[in-house]
């Protein structure tokens, strides 16, 4: 039902019915006709408010038929003019200097105006002044800090026409709809379906530094648990949502990093222009607004407002996004700041409010708007509390918080405008309780998911049914689960595929017990599995992600890929994670590699070359992983880490004992990696890997290191797309991967391309390694040899003096969804089917 409503056609049935007021056109000195920027045009007598852009542009419409507009600027005569109700017009407006000037501050009275710059401007010495008094003005200035807080969050369908409310298919729901003024964000009527509450105590010490977040109270719309995991858009929309602190330097909205109006590089991408003094005010205020230099980057429009006691301290502000900024899917984001002061006369936040408008079409149609709102109350600094109360996570949620009475919300809902929210509660409860619901949710969960719950056992996933390759030719699978409805202790899962082209069967058989029942998907997981697995994996790639990506997409492969092996996993494993984000997995796996395809295990024995059936290996495992202050979207079979700018280490420690359940070989490996996304502002950002390992022991090259190649079209960023499958092999190495996205940075300068939202991708990826001569072949015969082609070429190596380079430049955001690259592989060049250059494709959906 949200994609028909999302993807639906909007604009015919939109306005049909509806007549609308919409008038265009630019806003310009009578005098020297230059444009004024950000003046305020709006109908007479309305709520409906825009703002000219840069370049004096503006466009406001309303299917109220309003006869008048007004138009308002510091400095200028305000201007009503007549407008032609219910049609579409193009007003230019030439606006008369006022007689009256500001005396507060400095004016240029020169006749004709000056282009824009920094230099002697007043408005940049008062945007220095206050980045010069950012740090006295911050919370962090505090020796503690400890408030109250209470927020909503609302996310609802937007620009609902009454022709399309009163569709057949919503006929029986017309209950879920809410009606508004059609001034109001979101237009006449909305269809709201998620809300959430919280009310919190937080505490913030500076030395050391800690802050802690104690959540008493958090309620919130629930969907149906066995296709939409609650949890999991409840951090979803919290990620959208993000507090706003314009003393940062950078504010992130939905993984986009914007840059604050009072950064302290903020002159260098801003316009700045003082509109306004207000002396009724204690202290006086200066309204400062300001605009992008270039509206297409991540900069917001809007005004601030500055006290003048010498504090230079943020009072209010408002902060838009201008109309071409390059963000997907969100035609608007306006944020309000209110601060007021606390005892020791310092300004505080006191209330913020987000809306964001996302939407495929032009604004006013069809969409959906997201709200949060934060009030503050009982705010306090310098007050010492005991050392126990920051320790442990930074983050508590009480026992009792999704259980407090209507009576607890009604003495603790700061924000008023929250009361004529929460009749969703009981609107959703009403709608769960509808067949037709319940089965519009069985369909979704089938499409998203990729399962179907029968009782207590989900069957799927759907998605893999159908798959292909050189091997097994066509390959089916059907697989299934138990859920929580069968046990909140014991888990089974498995699935059985078969190929027609080798006709042989593949099984997977899975048993888990939970002990903190709970699902072992979610976190924090503490289970152990026991499993068994036959099926069919590509060497370097390993089944984990073989079978994962067995789908159509992967169907479609360049070059020969005709090396493969049948693979038996016995294994058992104890999961443990913990709520500061380490954990470990102990285990054990016996697995044994059959040859297959063109791939053989030869070895040379008194000079003569014998196969060799198979692999045996017997291993005992550790693996530790820390990633601090992590956050994902929790599905309910996987959970996707959202990538922040915090690191990720992960560290495995693996020991093969020869002996033990048949295991052939003793040896020893070392592997670890470090992840970091680095925030580089209105540069972009760039996502880092560093990873290594070194195996101990002699072995042969099916348990080397086999560096993760991509043979397929599609584009992936910590695998090496321009390498084949199994071509190189290490005892030793280390790799380097940088991706930088400069998210429009160059292109969105360029006339025209930068309508297209494009966005510019560099990549690096460096390999270092090497053989020792006890596991290198061509040093010792009696090891299993590397492969060749049909035609006896060696077709795998050991890295060289040299490290292993490819680099790709890319372009993103295609049609919002796709992403090429060209491929450039700089060395190894001679080594059988390579190519210098390759394109690869992506899709990813980011805002």
């Amino acid at each position: 039902m949200l994609l028909f409503f999302f993807f639906a056609p909007s604009s015919a049935q939109q306005t049909q019915g509806l007549s609308r007021t919409l008038v265009s056109g630019t806003v310009t000195d009578s005098k020297d006709r230059s444009p004024i920027p950000y003046a305020t045009v709006s109908f007479s007598n309305s709520k409906i408010v825009t703002k000219t852009d840069a370049n004096g542009k503006y466009t406001i419409s309303s299917t109220t038929p309003y006869s008048q507009l007004q138009v308002v600027y510091v400095g200028y005569k305000i201007q009503t003019l007549s407008v032609k109700p219910s049609e579409s017009q193009v007003i230019n407006i030439r606006l008369q200097e006022s007689a009256q000037r500001l005396n507060e501050v400095t004016i240029n009275t020169a006749k004709k105006k000056e282009r824009y710059r920094n230099k002697d401007n007043p408005a940049v010495e008062l945007i220095h002044k206050v980045i010069e008094h950012k740090p006295m003005n911050r919370m962090q200035s505090e020796q503690t800090v400890q408030y109250q807080q209470y927020d909503w969050m609302q996310f609802s369908m937007s620009n609902i026409s009454d022709k399309f409310k009163n569709k057949k298919i919503f006929r029986k729901y017309q209950f879920l709809f809410n009606e508004q003024d059609s001034t109001e964000v979101g237009g006449k009527n909305t269809l709201p379906i998620y809300l959430r509450e919280r009310f919190s105590n937080n505490y913030y010490r500076k030395n050391p530094e800690k802050t802690k977040v104690i959540v008493l109270a958090d309620k919130h719309v629930n969907f149906d648990a066995g296709v939409v995991d609650n949890n999991a858009i409840a951090q979803y929309f919290e990620r959208m949502y993000a507090d706003v602190n314009i003393y940062d330097n950078n504010i992130i909205f939905t993984n986009s990093q914007f840059l604050s109006p009072i950064a302290d590089g903020a002159p260098s991408f801003y316009k700045f222009f003082i509109t306004d003094t207000i002396k009724s005010h204690s202290p006086n205020l200066i309204e400062l607004s300001f605009i992008p230099r270039n509206p297409n980057t991540l900069l917001f429009e809007g005004k601030i407002f500055i006290t003048m006691d010498g504090k230079y301290a943020v009072q209010d502000a408002y902060l838009k996004t201008a109309k071409g900024v390059n963000i997907n899917f969100v035609r608007s984001l306006e944020v309000k700041l209110n601060f007021e002061k606390d005892t020791a006369g310092k300004y505080h936040l006191n209330k913020s409010h987000l809306v964001m408008d996302f939407g495929t079409g032009k604004e006013g149609a069809r969409g959906f708007i997201g709200e949060r709102s934060v009030v503050i109350k009982d705010y306090k600094s310098n007050v010492v509390q005991p050392d126990s109360l920051y320790r442990g996570e930074d983050v508590v949620v009480a026992v009792n918080a999704e259980k407090q009475s209507d009576q607890f919300w009604q003495q603790n809902r700061l924000d008023s405008a929250a009361n004529s929210k929460i009749k969703i509660y009981s609107n959703m409860d009403s709608l769960g309780r509808m067949k037709s619901f319940k089965r519009i949710m069985a369909i979704g969960g089938i499409v998203f998911v990729g399962y179907k719950q029968f009782g207590p056992v989900d069957v799927g996933p759907f998605y893999s049914f159908y798959s292909f390759n050189s091997l097994e030719g066509l390959r089916l699978r059907l697989g299934g689960r138990t859920n929580e409805e069968f046990s909140k202790s014991f888990y089974f899962d498995g699935y059985g595929a078969y190929g027609f082209g080798d006709q042989k069967w593949k099984t997977l058989l899975s048993a888990a017990y939970a002990f903190n029942h709970k699902s072992i998907y979610t976190f924090p997981q503490s289970f152990i599995r026991a499993s068994f697995q036959r099926d069919v994996d590509e060497p370097g790639d390993g089944a984990k992600n073989f079978i994962a990506e067995s789908n159509l997409l992967t169907a479609l492969r360049r070059g020969e890929n005709n090396k493969f092996m049948y693979s038996d996993y016995y294994r058992l494993n104890y999961i443990q994670e913990y709520a500061n984000h380490f954990s470990f997995d102990l285990g054990f796996r016996k697995w044994s590699q059959t040859p297959a395809g063109v791939l053989l295990f030869q070895s040379y024995q008194n000079n003569q070359l014998f196969n060799q059936d198979k692999v045996t290996t017997s291993e005992l495992s550790l693996e530790l992983r820390y990633a601090p202050k992590e956050k994902f979207y929790q599905g309910k079979r996987y959970r996707e880490r959202t990538i922040e700018k915090y690191p990720v280490f992960e560290l495995n420690y693996t020991a093969g004992i020869k002996g033990l359940l048949g295991g052939q070989y003793s040896y020893q490996s070392l592997l670890g990696t470090i992840d970091k996304r680095f925030y580089l502002s209105q540069f972009g950002r760039s996502d880092v890997r560093l990873e290594g390992g070194y195996i101990f022991g002699r072995v042969p090259f099916p348990l080397l290191n086999i560096h993760r190649a991509n043979q397929s079209y599609s584009y992936e960023v910590y695998a090496y797309n321009q390498m084949n499958f199994l071509e190189f092999v290490s005892d030793h190495y280390a790799g380097l991967t940088v991706d930088h996205n400069f998210n429009g940075l160059i292109l969105n300068r360029i006339p025209l391309i930068k309508k297209l939202k494009l966005r510019e991708y560099i990549t690096f990826k460096a390999l270092y390694g090497g053989l020792r001569s006890e596991n290198d072949p061509l040093k010792d015969r009696s090891l299993l040899q590397f492969p060749v082609n049909t035609s006896g070429v060696p077709t795998t190596y050991s890295l060289g003096s040299q490290p292993y380079m490819e680099g790709s430049i890319g372009i993103g955001n295609i049609l919002k969804v796709i992403r090429l690259d060209v491929v450039r592989r700089f060395n190894y060049l001679n080594n059988p089917n390579v190519s210098k250059y390759g394109l690869r494709a992506k899709v990813q959906f980011e805002f």
